[in-house]
């Protein structure tokens, strides 16, 4: 039933995005709640969609599926001897309830190629809708909903860019394809997407852009056989980086205005301040081994009291710190070995379904590793994404 499957994917993007979607005005005054509304037709639709479909699962996912869940149960046991009420009472349901749901609904997603068009097309309309409030928004005044709090304007442009980020991967990844006459639309896409990606202040999410759109086609075309278009098209990318941080060089006054390139002059892309998180959590860890600080008790324990935006930004550092030895080896094999099973099972399936895989998931990939916590859905379901790569949908 093609209908299930659209809706599956449809309410998953929808899901995976609702937050950079309605933190951004004029989405940010609907009378519902978009997440809310996601999640319902989501969970029937995954439900539905599972039964109706025989599965065909490779033997490389036992592991990192495994791990997954098992990382999941252990933080939450792991909150029994944490010193936080407030985060862990915002992290607990994220965890028990939330991920597994995103977890499962990247595996049948990515999997089932209706469902999976659906995903990357609300993927696209999405990361568009969301570059031109932003765009709007340099020129009107784009502030966080409810009054101009550091903290909810942050997690606004954190957010719109990751929107945009993998939305210009998914462009990218359409415009390598070279299917005429669109590819040089799909070109003008994902240069307008860079452009308004420069306007927030997301200077992770700026990363997570160039990444996702460096690599994903790249991936595409060396699965097809196509190595030297491969490197061609990463050269490109390179060469127009770098002609873009040079003529910012020579002409400064060009960036006025784009705040994420002002910030990144400003701070050195905010590593000093993740810097002395990376060590805080690292000496904590020490400190608390073998099972660590509890779920959520980091903030606390670094002398930031419960102020959840102050988590270690690492997530592997955060599985270390706040579930100990256990927390860090279910990681690494949950994430870790998710890594390792897609690059084994990319090259069994189409080019066209790694490339867009890739691009879905390399944006989230990057900001794991330097911003968000494990609490964060988009992780989860960016690990599905990776692991759908073994699973294969046939209808019953």
């Amino acid at each position: 039933m093609p209908a299930i499957a659209l809706l599956a994917g449809g309410s998953a993007a929808v899901l995976q995005l609702s937050g950079a979607l309605k933190t951004a005005p004029p989405l940010a005054t609907l009378p519902f709640d978009l997440t809310g509304l996601a999640f319902g037709v989501l969970l029937p639709a995954a439900a539905l969609l599972a039964a109706t479909r025989r599965w065909r699962v490779a033997p490389e996912l036992a592991v990192p599926v495994a791990a997954a869940f098992g990382l999941l149960l252990w933080l939450v046991v792991a909150g029994g001897w944490s010193s936080s009420r407030i985060v862990l009472g915002q992290k607990l349901p994220e965890l028990a309830l939330l991920a597994p749901v995103m977890l499962a609904a990247g595996l049948l997603a990515g999997a089932d190629a209706t469902a999976r068009r659906a995903l990357c097309g609300a993927t696209l309309v999405a990361g568009v809708a969301v570059a031109a409030i932003v765009a709007w928004g340099a020129a009107f005044g784009w502030a966080a909903p409810g009054g101009a709090e550091t903290e909810a304007r942050r997690l606004q442009y954190q957010l719109a860019g990751l929107a945009m980020a993998m939305a210009a991967a998914l462009a990218a990844v359409r415009a390598a394809e070279g299917r005429r006459p669109c590819a040089p639309l799909w070109l003008a896409l994902v240069a307008a997407l860079a452009a308004a990606a420069t306007l927030p202040g997301g200077r992770t999410a700026l990363g997570a852009l160039g990444l996702g759109v460096a690599l994903a086609p790249s991936i595409g075309l060396h699965l097809a056989g196509r190595g030297g278009a491969a490197a061609l098209w990463l050269g490109g990318c390179g060469a127009a980086g770098l002609a873009a941080l040079g003529g910012f060089a020579l002409r400064p006054d060009l960036a006025d205005g784009l705040r994420t390139l002002e910030r990144l002059a400003e701070g050195g892309a905010g590593l000093e301040a993740r810097t002395g998180l990376w060590s805080a959590a690292l000496a904590w860890a020490g400190d608390s081994a073998p099972f660590g600080l509890g779920t959520g008790g980091f903030t606390i324990a670094a002398g930031h009291g419960e102020r959840r935006g102050l988590y270690p930004h690492n997530h592997a550092l955060e599985a270390l710190a706040e579930g100990g030895l256990p927390g860090f080896a279910l990681w690494a094999l949950a994430f870790g070995g998710g890594l390792l099973a897609a690059l084994r099972l990319a090259p069994r399936v189409a080019p066209g379904r790694a490339a867009r895989i890739a691009a879905l998931v390399l944006p989230v990939a990057l900001t794991v590793m330097v911003s968000t916590d494990l609490g964060n859905r988009m992780a989860w379901f960016a690990l599905g994404l990776a692991l759908s790569l073994g699973l294969e949908a046939r209808d019953v």
